[in-house]
């Protein structure tokens, strides 16, 4: 009977700070990586190798930040300490984290490391990055503000909870940040990287605000016992990302980015041969 009363007792409100703090955690990473993105900017001319050295940091800890926001939200779920003020913050959060901080590593990294200075012929190219930069901020706010949306009890048509409509700012931020600490922050020295650069940047945006459907992870239940063949492989995992972060977090970033596409695309091909059968069998 006691039992039984303890599990219906309500968490108590310090439960409540574990899920903030974890939050708090992504947008410390998010300052941390605009700070340091611009100590690079401004080291570029005087120390190339340290500016590297900085936008490798501003790229990890955009890395850190996709862990704390999936332990945010998680935690709170099997705490049972959800609430608006925390999945509000949490959006905020994001915007800082996965909107503002990937844009600016983007240019600073992908657009004004690599431009020669004062040079009138990339005066152009270089307003197209800060339009693109500009775009890929408006993007991942746009699919933070329709993901609240579709999350509210209110909503009309509420999605899905393992599939996520459109690809995930954590995940567009992690390629970004993938993509840069892959060379260890090294900047580009081919003016020639900025337009597939910017490529790169305009397909992450229109994927954050498409459709498409990619897998939420949603569906683990932590709570549940797992097989051990399931424990060694995470441990495994870990430990690849451990020693080999530049491939592995490329590798997965990758991956997941192009699953979404993947999926759509096969749906595409599948669909006319669905709609096929129905007539085949009537003739």
């Amino acid at each position: 009977m006691d039992a039984v009363h303890s599990r219906s007792k309500p968490p108590r409100r310090g439960a409540y700070l574990l899920p903030s703090a974890f939050t708090v955690a992504n947008v410390f990473c998010g300052f941390f990586a605009l700070t340091e993105a611009f100590k690079a900017g401004q080291l570029l001319s005087v120390d190339p190798q340290a500016a590297s050295l900085h936008f490798d940091y501003a790229a990890r800890a955009i890395g850190f930040a996709v862990l704390f926001d999936g332990l945010d939200g998680r935690m709170a779920r099997l705490m049972g300490t959800t609430s608006a003020f925390g999945m509000e913050l949490d959006s905020i959060a994001d915007a800082i984290t996965f909107g503002i901080a990937p844009a600016f590593l983007a240019y600073s990294w992908g657009v004004n490391a690599v431009l020669p200075p004062n040079v009138s012929a990339f005066e152009q190219l270089a307003a197209a990055g800060w339009l693109v930069s500009f775009l890929f901020v408006v993007s991942s706010v746009s699919r933070l503000a329709r993901f609240n949306i579709q999350s509210t009890p209110s909503a009309s048509h509420r999605s899905d909870s393992r599939k996520f409509v459109g690809l995930p700012t954590p995940a567009a931020a992690g390629l970004i940040a993938a993509i840069v600490h892959f060379g260890g922050g090294t900047q580009v020295s081919d003016w020639m990287w900025v337009p597939f650069w910017l490529v790169v940047m305009l397909g992450t945006s229109a994927l954050m605000i498409s459709t498409w459907r990619y897998h939420s992870f949603k569906d683990l239940d932590l709570r549940r016992k797992r097989k051990f063949v399931v424990v060694i492989a995470v441990a495994g995992l870990g430990a690849l990302i451990y020693l080999y972060s530049q491939v592995v977090l490329l590798v997965i970033a990758t991956t997941y980015v192009l699953s979404g596409i993947v999926v759509k695309l096969a749906h595409a091909f599948r669909r006319p041969r669905i709609e096929a059968q129905p007539k085949e069998r009537q003739v």
